[in-house]
């Protein structure tokens, strides 16, 4: 199956950084939210990063000017009436990803690949809620998307081996490494990821050391490229304890219990560099 438009339901950093690599790659990108204001938003976080590699000579202004017409925005899923391929990336909400899916059934052609950038929640219960089951798959980018080159390409127990052929070929057209991953809570990537982040966090509610202490050691010690508590911050303290959650009640297993801190931080609203506060303070 050829894809040369898509949509991206989701104009958030995730989504809009996909819409980015998608149009830089060649593709017709319809970009949708739910309000015009955060299409915009997204668009113009996108332009400054283009911008961005024109000032460091990785891109011309000419490019720029082709990616971005590339892309419309839309704030209606309506539009996905005329797209090859349609990739969620909004909030790690079970009810709210099974409603645009239904919806997406309904809209799109019975063609389309329906494709989730879900971080851990299940492809097989997010593919029951259509009539195209076989053509549901998971489509994980790892954040920054523009930056890092690896996707998690999910398969649910129903997905076609014709539909995981059509978006592993997808991610190399992007320019990214697809890896076949089985459907399990949190997949290879998070699985391995937030039970460290979550034992971390632990460090610091029982007294170990410091968030900064901890930072230091995995960093210099075990060469980890940044700590795991900015880490954190960096993705949000509420989507990683809603992928703990997904782990500790996808494995009933005590291992994978969100820390308490980790739920009191979130109850206070300190989620990280995108609310200023988190395990540390962002101006």
């Amino acid at each position: 199956m050829q894809i040369n438009r898509i949509m991206v339901v989701g104009a958030g950093q995730m989504g809009g950084g996909i819409a980015q690599v998608a149009a830089q790659a060649g593709l017709q990108v319809v970009l949708n939210d739910l309000k015009q204001e955060y299409v915009d938003r997204g668009l113009t976080f996108m332009t400054k990063l283009l911008e961005r590699n024109i000032a460091k000579g990785k891109l011309s202004g000419e490019e720029k000017d082709r990616i971005l017409g590339r892309i419309t925005p839309s704030i209606s899923l309506e539009d996905a009436a005329e797209v090859d391929f349609v990739i969620e990336a909004v909030t790690e909400n079970m009810s709210v990803k099974e409603k645009i899916f239904k919806s997406l059934d309904q809209i799109a052609p019975k063609a389309a690949i329906l494709a989730s950038n879900t971080s851990s929640l299940p492809i097989t219960e997010i593919a029951a809620t259509t009539e195209r089951p076989e053509k549901v798959i998971g489509m994980h980018f790892m954040n920054p998307v523009p930056v890092m080159v690896l996707v998690e390409v999910i398969r649910g127990i129903a997905t076609s081996d014709e539909t995981f052929k059509t978006v592993h070929d997808l991610a190399l057209r992007m320019d990214k490494h697809p890896v076949e991953v089985n459907d399990f809570p949190g997949f290879i990537s998070n699985r391995v990821l937030m039970p460290m982040i979550n034992e971390a966090i632990y460090c610091v509610y029982e007294g170990v050391a410091t968030p900064k202490a901890i930072d230091e050691v995995m960093r210099m010690g075990m060469n980890h490229p940044m700590g795991p508590l900015t880490l954190a911050d960096f993705i949000g303290l509420d989507t990683c304890l809603a992928i703990m959650e997904v782990l500790y009640q996808g494995f009933s297993d005590s291992k994978y219990r969100p820390c308490p801190l980790l739920r009191k931080m979130v109850k206070a609203g300190w989620l990280g560099k995108k609310t200023g506060k988190g395990f540390f303070e962002y101006h």
